[in-house]
Parts: C-alpha cells; sequence; structure tokens
C-alpha cells in the first residue's frame, strides 16, 4: 500500500449526551479505493461528515498530505482537495450541466459569465470521465444514473484528490452501476483516493482495496478486502451481539380461503402500465418483481392516490373503492413507504415525534390546537421501543439519524394509522445488513397480525425471503405469478422477471 494521502487520528465526536465517535483512527492511501462499512449509527458518516467539514470533531487530528489540518467548513474540505458525491444529490434541476458544475465558480469575461468557456471547460472533464453528455442540456432530463455521473464530474472538475461516496450506487441500475465501477477505477489510475460507503457487501467485495469496519463509535477492523470474505465483514459489522438477519425464507401460514382483502381489476396506469389484475388476502405478503422501470413503484403509487387511473377498478373487502388523493388511500386503510424516503416519506426538518404522528395529528386536535402531548408521547415511545430505533431522544430532528432509523420512523408513523394493506417499495434500500432484518421482521409481525403487505424490492434475495407469492411484471405487464414454494433458487425468479 502507498503511503497515506490522509489519515484521521482518534477523532471524538459527540452531540449532546451521545458519543458517537469514540477514538477512530481512519487512513487512506494514494489511489486507494477504501470502503468503510458499520451499522446504522455505528458512525461512519459522521466520520466523513468532519472529513468533509459538515461536522466539526470535538478532539483528534487531521493529517492531509503529512501536514495536520483544521477542516471546520465544507470550503476547508474544498481547499484541501477533498469532496462528497452525497446519496441524496446536490444538483439543481433547472440547471445545465455545465452551470451546475460551475455553480458558485462562474468563469467570466468582462465581468459577464463566460457561458461559452463553461461549457468547454465541462466539455473537457466530461469526456476525461467517458461521459458522452452535452454540456447545455438541463440537469432535469437526466436519469438518476447520469445525475450521479454529474456530481462526479463537479467534483473532479474542482480538483479534487479524496473523493467520498455515500451509497453510490443505491439508486442506479445494473449497466449503471458497472459505469461508475469504470469511472472509480479510471479516478483510480489517476491517482485519486476514494472512500466507499456502502451496504452492499458484493461491490465493496468487487471494487474496493482495503475496508475499515466501525461498530458502536469504534474502529473495528482494517483489512485488504482480498483477505476477508463477505461473511467475515457482515461478523465484524455485528459483533458478538449479532442479530439474526431474518434473511432465510420461513414458510407462513394464512387463510388462503378467506375473502380476498384487495382486488385490482384491469388496472391501466398509462399506455405502457395496462390490464393489471392481482388479488392479496389478509395475512399474505405478496410480492411484485421486475427490472427497472417495469411498473413496480406506479402500481403503488397509483393504489395510494399518488396517480390517477385511466381505468380499472380497485376493491377492498368486495366493494369498489375510489382513491383519487392519499387520502382516500389512507381512509380506505393503505400505507405506503415510499422508494425515497427522504423525499417522499420524512420531513427531515421536524422531529422524530413530529414524523411519527403526522398521519394521525387530526386526532390529537381539538379546536385546532394541539392538545395531547402526553398520547403523542406514549405512542412515540412505544413506536421507538418496538422498532428499536436508535436516537438521542425523540425530539431530535429526523435528519440526523441514520437511513435504517429514518426509514423504522416511517413506517412506525404508518402503524400508527393501523393500515389494512401496507405498501413497502425498496423499503431496505441505503440500510445496513442488520437494519434489513429488523425490517423484514417488522413486515412479517404486521402480516402475521392479519394485515396485507405488497413488497417491491430490487434485492431478489429479499424477495425469496420475505414474499409468499411474487408476481412479475416485464414493461407494464403482468407476466406471471409464482408461489414462493415454487421457487427453487434466485436464479429462477432473476430470469422469470426478464421473460414477456
Amino acid at each position: 500500500m502507498s503511503q497515506s494521502i490522509l489519515k484521521m487520528e482518534q477523532i471524538v465526536k459527540s452531540f449532546g449526551a451521545v458519543n458517537v465517535l469514540k477514538g477512530v483512527d481512519f487512513d487512506l492511501a494514494k489511489g486507494e479505493v477504501h470502503a468503510l462499512v458499520g451499522g446504522n449509527g455505528a458512525g461512519k458518516s459522521t466520520l466523513m461528515k468532519i472529513m468533509t467539514g459538515v461536522y466539526t470533531k470535538d478532539s483528534g487530528k487531521i493529517i492531509i498530505k503529512g501536514e495536520e489540518k483544521e477542516i471546520k467548513s465544507t470550503n476547508d474540505a474544498k481547499e484541501n482537495g477533498i469532496a462528497m458525491i452525497f446519496q441524496e444529490m446536490s444538483l439543481v434541476p433547472s440547471l445545465t450541466i455545465a452551470e451546475n458544475i460551475f455553480l458558485g465558480y462562474e468563469l467570466k469575461k468582462h465581468g459577464m459569465r463566460d457561458v461559452k468557456l463553461m461549457k468547454q471547460e465541462t466539455e473537457k472533464v466530461l469526456k476525461r470521465l467517458g461521459l458522452d453528455l452535452d454540456p447545455g442540456t438541463p440537469v432535469s432530463e437526466l436519469s438518476v444514473g447520469l445525475c450521479q455521473m454529474v456530481e462526479i464530474a463537479k467534483a473532479v472538475s474542482k480538483n479534487a484528490s479524496i473523493l467520498v461516496f455515500d451509497e453510490p450506487s443505491a439508486a442506479l441500475s445494473d449497466s449503471e452501476t458497472e459505469f461508475l465501477f469504470k469511472m472509480i477505477r479510471q479516478l483510480k489510475e489517476g491517482g485519486v483516493s476514494m472512500v466507499y460507503i456502502s451496504h452492499r457487501m458484493n461491490e465493496i467485495l468487487e471494487i474496493c482495496d482495503r475496508v475499515t469496519v466501525i461498530r458502536d463509535g469504534k474502529k473495528v477492523i482494517t483489512e485488504k478486502v482480498e483477505n476477508l470474505t463477505m461473511e467475515e465483514i457482515v461478523a465484524q459489522m455485528m459483533g458478538n451481539e449479532a442479530k439474526e438477519t431474518k434473511f432465510e425464507y420461513v414458510p407462513r401460514e394464512y387463510d388462503c380461503n378467506a375473502e380476498d382483502l384487495l382486488t385490482v381489476k384491469h388496472l391501466k396506469i398509462n399506455d405502457k402500465i395496462d390490464d393489471i389484475n392481482f388479488s392479496i388476502k389478509p395475512g399474505q405478503i405478496l410480492g411484485l418483481a421486475g427490472l427497472m422501470g417495469a411498473g413496480r413503484t406506479e402500481i403503488m403509487e397509483t393504489l395510494f392516490g399518488l396517480r390517477k387511473a385511466v381505468s380499472g377498478s380497485i376493491e377492498l373487502e368486495g366493494k369498489k373503492v375510489e382513491i383519487k388523493s392519499p387520502s382516500d388511500a389512507v381512509a380506505c386503510g393503505f400505507a405506503l413507504v415510499p422508494e425515497d424516503r427522504r423525499k417522499e416519506g420524512l420531513v427531515l426538518s421536524h422531529t422524530i415525534k413530529e414524523n411519527a404522528i403526522l398521519p394521525i395529528s387530526a386526532q390529537l386536535v381539538k379546536n385546532g390546537i394541539f392538545n395531547d402531548d402526553k398520547a403523542a408521547h406514549d405512542i412515540v415511545e412505544k413506536n421507538i421501543q418496538d422498532l428499536g430505533v436508535v436516537a438521542d431522544n425523540m425530539n431530535q430532528e429526523i435528519r440526523l439519524l441514520s437511513g435504517g432509523n429514518q426509514q423504522k420512523i416511517v413506517i412506525a408513523k404508518w402503524l400508527n394509522s393501523n393500515p389494512k394493506i401496507f405498501m413497502f417499495d425498496e423499503p431496505t434500500a441505503g440500510v445496513d445488513i442488520v437494519a434489513k432484518g429488523e425490517i423484514i421482521s417488522i413486515i412479517r409481525e404486521f402480516a402475521d397480525k392479519g394485515g396485507a403487505v405488497i413488497f417491491a424490492s430490487s434485492e431478489l434475495a429479499e424477495m425469496m425471503a420475505i414474499c409468499d407469492d411474487i408476481i412479475t411484471i416485464f414493461d407494464g405487464k403482468i407476466t406471471g405469478r409464482i408461489g414462493r414454494k415454487e421457487l427453487m433458487k434466485e436464479e429462477e425468479l432473476q430470469h422469470a422477471i426478464q421473460r414477456k
């Protein structure tokens, strides 16, 4: 391993009474891709936010190229060649690629923005990264994957020598992920050092040189990836108190002869997604499996009133219902954990408590005044205890929680509304392996109590672990329905979702 370009020594950070980092060491070599992994709340994101100037350390040292540095702001980090590629992108959709790349650093000529020169410089950066894009294209016209690439181009344009990737592949297709890896290898060859945060162990084994595991605010191990297996990394993350991940299929019992709780007939959402037919019984977990863009999200959003159906019918317990808005859906007993929890599932500036009681807040208000704080406190306290939420207290802003704990609050707020049909769209995206197991357990428990679940995930292993039946969707059409007991291995489901 080449000489360290960056060292973090005995980094300590607390938020109030909570000691998040307890003397963590981390080093990064020139031209290295270094994985940083750990469970939700382990401290990995906090460590990286200290490196990138979002947070300031309480104590410890940051040494860059042999010199101790004080990084007290994101500008300090940029001056030291450090940039973070966030999971939630920071691009401005209404601006062009070139305008985004030079945002805040506009090139000028005679006191005016030099649009032509910015386009030329952007084109050089894009070509360097192998991106065939027009610098004048508005970011709003780009796919999620291409937006991610533009984020990287923006950092590279500032001559960043250290890049931090936070769950970079969470929203990417397989082909986009392959292109991302190609770009990372290219940057590595150019001497750029990278920290790679991901919950996807297969990616870490493929793209990273070393891995550092953080658990409970402390560094557990740093080792070459080639010397570790996936199982060994997971074991280090979870420690001696490892919880069962619940990823194995557990045959479930529900009344197959019961009246259908939900029946969808000939649902047409648009010209592509048409003639959708399925039913689900109380206590059943039904999977929607398909490639990205197949129509899984659109079906759930239509059932939740976020999209308007062109035609078809929705029946609850044998009676036709009209769902024209999310309010209609909630009144009928639907709940939805959306694909993007931060944009669609939470109010990030609000507290845990405020988010958790959002769907039932009307019940706690009298004459326009919130007058039942004790009831709200008791409900949220039970949510935190039942779902194992790790937080300082219920009045903590939810944006400060880890991804897995945020997701638990999204689930908790809908459990508080006592739904009949709970829909989950990619519920474990950006969540560590322990929290994944906990979320799967929560879903099973809901179904065991008689609720119906519709579950969509790109992780086929999760579909295999949790679903009783799986509907396969290809290009907006249902292509089959498979009983879980009929599936012997994941490859069979993989082939099924790729057949017309």
